[in-house]
């Protein structure tokens, strides 16, 4: 069993390289943003609540995603298998409540430069229907048509340049801060997140076997 936190900008592959280091350890991927799109697409009150803030850019409300958080760690595959936490914790209120819910193993910084994430995001298309990525540099085959399921490709609501300005200007002051708790318990590590995405998770993997094996 392994509980890893994986940190990085949004447009730093972090999701991607969640996916995999998942597969790898074994360990339940939790997406917290995965999460909370599906409860907007669905219409739940929980997402009608998080749809605004969504949609802006903006973080939700610490009580919220601790809910979410605690409510998804009484799952069997976490109690069984551990988890690698993809998008949480983003405030240092959420890193500290989750060192005193759960013992962590360690926490992985994901670093690329500002300038490419702004790149990667504004440039990035989304099937609307199976979620497969694709950029303006990297289009489906055919206009927009998802190579994998058929659907539209899309630029998703929260992609916009007003968007991505926020949730860049919210990291560097809410989620710089909580990644700083984990440095702060020794339980920090980061790795450079420029490469091929195969290059990026065998370094990955490295630091997180030399820092937990």
């Amino acid at each position: 069993m392994i509980k890893l936190v994986l940190f990085g900008r949004q447009g730093a592959g972090k999701g991607t390289q969640s996916v995999l280091l998942s597969k790898h350890y074994g360990a339940p991927h939790i997406s917290t943003g995965d999460m909370l799109r599906e409860a907007v697409a669905e219409g739940t009150a929980f997402g009608l609540q998080a749809k605004t803030y969504i949609e802006s850019g903006a973080l939700l409300p610490d009580e919220i995603m601790l809910g979410v958080i605690t409510e998804r760690f009484d799952h069997d595959d976490v109690r069984a298998d551990g988890f690698l936490l993809d998008g949480f914790p983003r405030t240092v209120g959420q890193a500290e409540a989750l060192v005193g819910i759960t013992p962590i193993d360690l926490a992985v910084n994901l670093e690329v430069p500002q300038g490419v994430v702004l790149e990667r995001l504004s440039s990035r298309r989304v099937c609307s229907n199976c979620g497969t990525i694709y950029s303006t540099a990297e289009p489906p085959t055919v206009a927009w048509v998802c190579d994998v399921c058929g659907g539209d490709v899309v630029q998703r609501a929260d992609d916009t340049p007003e968007a991505i300005t926020a949730r860049l200007e919210a990291y560097e002051r809410d989620t710089v801060p909580a990644i700083a708790v984990f440095a702060e318990h020794g339980l920090l590590v980061s790795v450079d997140g420029l490469g091929r995405p195969e290059d990026v998770s065998a370094r990955l993997i490295a630091a997180t076997d030399a820092r937990t094996s």
